[in-house]
């Protein structure tokens, strides 16, 4: 980036409505090989909230990026080149009348667009981007999600290339033309941002499926798929069908157009767009089967068709008025999403799994340098800010006023929010004025979460009076210093409660003067406040944040005994799941210590005890077993700590795993056995949640470096008649490469199974992401060579994001290879963002990430890391996106 040419921040504080709105959009697409000309005709008028405290008429900005401009008419009038001034930011025109029409015909090279924003091309079909700035690239626009319009859109294209020619809504006419192409013309009834748009072009089949509304009209579904995907539609189109009927039964929300339709494409930033009606899916998002899809795979599908489904009143209908109110509509799908699933599924499995994503990645950023609250101040780039903050915590927020309002308040905040900004771009503001007229209760100190950055901290101590039977809990939160924000209001915080004696059994008691209960909601609302406990039996165990009740940490002394206990009797099984993790959190930590201090490493009883009861304990959920037995990652344990040992961090974790390997072999031989099935495959909770079972137990056993364990892996993946077992007995062998080291055998199968995938599914791009993830993964010490390696493999493609996410970004999530004492991982994967910097600068900024944290870590590799930033900083071309992340890791 050249000197003084560094971009600016933009501000909430500085938003101001928009001087024009438009009425109506005219689009038409003449698609050709090399190039593709785009016609607008804009009806546009000036904003009448503006024209009565202002009759002079400002000039017309229009956003604009990368386009040639090829003509210009205000009313059927060329604009002269003194009436208009081109910059690369967009086209300002001086405007003499409050109400006019313009038409502007650019040119765009979609071929050539590998930052795949706006019109691009992804294996041969044309597909767009528009979220959150790609509109400009394709005319020039009030590119802003508070400029609402309707749209009716015409495409031209060879008709033999592209046979399928797709927009938003409803299709109002198709044709031949003589020269071998042909056109459609697509019409949607319902204004909406342009970052809504989509159009796609391609040679597709459709699969159809049809799903009848509660008022009794039928909606046709189409999912838009290359021939050879055709046999993995099926899962997704019922996906989305649950998810209808869902959001009819939850929210009331009733699909209000006659057609749905999902493309799935290969090249592609994100996960899936919502656009209205046409929905833009990455490829990973959408297409299932049992051959080529794991069951993680398929509840993926299963989230994310949701989420987008769920989006057409969560995002279209109502909108959000500004990027800065990202969350408004993705909080609050991702938290409509997450309780889908809850009901498809295993409900605490489901809130087991979300919670561990927030801890393992949210709460990182919180505590880094690019953290920003639920409702960010201010961005250079907006795509740096589809973050887990706005997204899982955002969804966190949504959850504690669904907690704090009750269920049927809470709905009926959400009706009356639906109804009354239906049509409207509005705030996070007008969303909790919603809750606050229904309900009756003042939320202005909840709203705190949406402008505070941070991961609250809460402490607890509590003292039992035996005479008095009663108990105090005293609750003290703080919230450390963020970017910007050095010093916090205290947060509203709910916590949900339950007290147990010391034999496990649910204790009884009174509070506030209520009756008897066995359970409570806890409001922190101040630094510090004691709830008092009366009428309780004995000195009881609190188990606290029950159901994760807030994204916080909570800070309480259990012992060891008492945190196997809550594990073993706990009836929220979130507690319990927690509870096992705190336990062996504390284990590890201890362990840690024990490295650095050069003590010799003794596995912990406790653990073993509480494990080897998990194991014998009979009819407990299968999926929730699964989890109960796997540690802590390694990337929430580095969070345990202000300065990151990734050597003695990486010592104990593996000591550990192979002490409850080997100390508990015949029980994990056992359990697998167990949960070996010859049912034909299905990927609901049950199937899932005993495969989990399994292959947990597998991970195990490889970890016992155990011959016959080889063995196990070997038939599991040659015998697996589903990608779940196939590519767990994949990554079992790959993975524990630390543990058989040189071992002929080992290497042996090793390099078969790797070979034996490829050439399998080589075909399969979904899957070869996972063969490129599987060896980016591995704890080798070759690992940088390897990757590097693969970068050279026919398979490969820098301009696709999926392929660059399996390899590159796994990479990054390797904390023994990424983080090498040499810095030789740094400097790999630093060079590999300065390539995708030209290429996709979108990709690159997410993957610059990694090396943000760089102050956390030991002064050699924090001195390592911060080379690597700083080579970037001053690279001349660099984009927004990876300058904004560098420049505030450096500040």
């Amino acid at each position: 980036m050249k000197e003084n040419q560094n971009p600016k921040a933009i501000y909430l504080k500085d938003y101001q409505k928009p001087d024009y709105l438009i009425t109506s959009t005219h689009l038409e697409f003449y698609i050709d090989e090399d190039k593709t000309l785009v016609k607008s005709k804009l009806d546009i008028y000036r904003n009448p909230e503006l024209a009565l405290n202002n009759l002079s008429l400002p000039p017309l900005f229009l956003n604009g990026v990368d386009l040639a401009l090829n003509s210009l008419r205000c009313d059927g009038r060329e604009l002269g080149q003194s009436e208009y001034q081109l910059s690369e930011e967009g086209l300002n025109i001086t405007v003499s009348k409050s109400e006019f029409t313009l038409e502007i015909e650019t040119l765009i090279k979609p071929r050539l667009n590998t930052a795949l924003e706006g019109l691009y091309v992804s294996k041969g079909m044309y597909c767009t981007q528009c979220e959150a700035h790609g509109f400009r690239r394709i005319t020039y626009y009030l590119d802003r999600p508070d400029v609402m319009s309707s749209f009716e859109v015409y495409i031209e294209a060879d008709k033999n290339q592209y046979p399928v020619l797709l927009s938003n809504g409803n299709p109002l006419a198709k044709g031949d033309l003589k020269n071998g192409r042909h056109w459609a013309r697509w019409q949607d009834p319902f204004k909406k941002p342009c970052y809504l748009f989509a159009l796609v072009a391609g040679n597709l089949q459709c699969v159809e499926d049809t799903f009848i509304r509660r008022s009794g009209k039928p909606v046709a579904l189409r999912l838009f798929v290359e021939q050879q995907d055709m046999d993995k539609c099926a899962y997704a189109l019922e996906s989305l069908k649950h998810a209808m009927a869902w959001d009819e039964k939850v929210f009331g929300r009733e699909y209000d157009l006659d057609i749905y339709m999902i493309v799935a494409v290969n090249h592609f930033n994100m996960g899936a767009m919502e656009n209205k009606g046409l929905n833009i899916f990455n490829t990973s998002c959408v297409l299932a089967n049992q051959k080529t899809t794991t069951d993680a795979g398929f509840e993926r599908v299963e989230g994310v068709v949701a989420h987008e489904y769920f989006h057409n009143w969560s995002g279209n209908r109502v909108t959000c008025r500004d990027w800065f109110q990202l969350s408004l509509k993705e909080g609050f799908t991702v938290y409509r999403d997450e309780e889908f699933s809850s009901d498809m599924g295993s409900r605490t499995v489901k809130r087991i799994d979300d919670v561990n994503l927030l801890r393992s990645f949210q709460f990182k950023e919180d505590a880094g340098p690019m953290a920003h609250p639920v409702r960010p101040a201010s961005y250079i780039e907006m795509n740096n800010f589809y973050t887990s903050t706005v997204y899982n915590k955002g969804a966190e927020v949504v959850r504690m006023l669904h907690t704090l309002l009750g269920a049927e308040k809470f709905r009926e905040a959400c009706d009356l929010y639906f109804e009354k900004f239906d049509g409207q771009a509005v705030t996070c503001d007008d969303f909790v004025a919603c809750m606050e007229t229904v309900s009756g209760k003042n939320l202005t100190q909840f709203k705190r979460w949406y402008s505070q950055a941070g991961t609250p901290v809460v402490e607890a101590q509590a003292t039992y009076d035996s005479q008095s039977r009663n108990y105090l809990l005293t609750l003290k939160q703080s919230c450390p210093a963020t970017p910007g924000q050095d010093s916090k209001e205290s947060f509203v915080i709910p916590v949900n409660a339950a007290l147990f004696s010391q034999a496990g059994e649910k204790l009884s008691f009174s509070i506030n003067g209520e009756v008897k209960t066995k359970a409570c909601l806890l409001l922190l609302d101040e630094t510090e406040k004691t709830f008092v406990f009366t009428d309780v039996a004995e000195a009881p165990l609190p188990s606290l944040l029950r159901n994760f009740s807030a994204p916080i940490k909570l800070k309480f002394p259990y012992s060891a005994e008492e945190l196997a206990i809550l594990l073993s009797h706990d009836d929220d099984g979130f507690n319990a799941w927690d509870a096992g993790q705190q336990l062996s959190l504390n284990i590890l930590k201890s362990l840690i210590k024990d490295v650095q201090e050069k003590r010799p490493l003794q596995v912990d009883n406790t653990l073993l005890a509480a494990f080897t009861k998990l194991l014998n304990k009979k009819n407990l959920d299968k999926a929730l077993l699964a989890r109960l037995l796997t540690l802590p990652n390694k990337s929430y344990l580095a969070e345990q700590f202000e300065t990151i040992d990734v050597d003695a961090m990486i010592t104990a974790h593996n000591f550990l795993e192979q002490a409850l390997a080997k100390n508990l072999y015949e029980l994990f031989l056992k359990c697998y056995q167990e949960n070996i099935s010859t049912e034909n495959y299905k990927p609901n909770a049950q199937q899932s949640g005993q495969r989990s079972l399994k292959n947990v137990c597998l991970h195990y056993l490889l970890l016992s470096a155990s011959e016959h364990a080889l063995m196990l892996a070997e038939t599991q993946f040659k015998e697996a008649s589903n990608m779940t077992d196939q590519n767990t007995a994949l990554r079992t062998v790959v993975h524990s490469a630390y543990v058989y080291g040189a071992s002929k055998s080992y290497l042996s199968l090793r390099a078969s199974l790797l070979n034996n995938f490829y050439q399998q599914w080589q075909k399969e791009a979904l899957v070869i992401d996972q063969w490129f993830t599987v060896q980016a993964m591995a704890q080798s010490d070759d690992i940088v060579n390897i990757v590097e390696k693969l970068l050279s493999h026919e398979a490969f493609d820098f301009e696709n994001p999926n392929r660059v996410r399996s390899l590159i970004a796994a990479f990054a999530q390797n904390t023994a290879g990424f983080h090498q004492r040499d810095g030789k991982g740094y400097q790999f994967f630093a060079l590999q963002v300065q390539k995708l910097n030209k290429i996709n600068p979108q990709i690159a900024a997410r993957l610059v990430a990694a090396l943000v944290h760089w102050r956390r870590y030991d002064s050699g590799r924090s001195v390592l890391m911060k080379a690597e930033l700083e080579k970037l900083m001053a690279m001349p071309d660099l984009s927004k996106d990876v300058y904004e992340i560098v420049s505030r890791a450096l500040n």
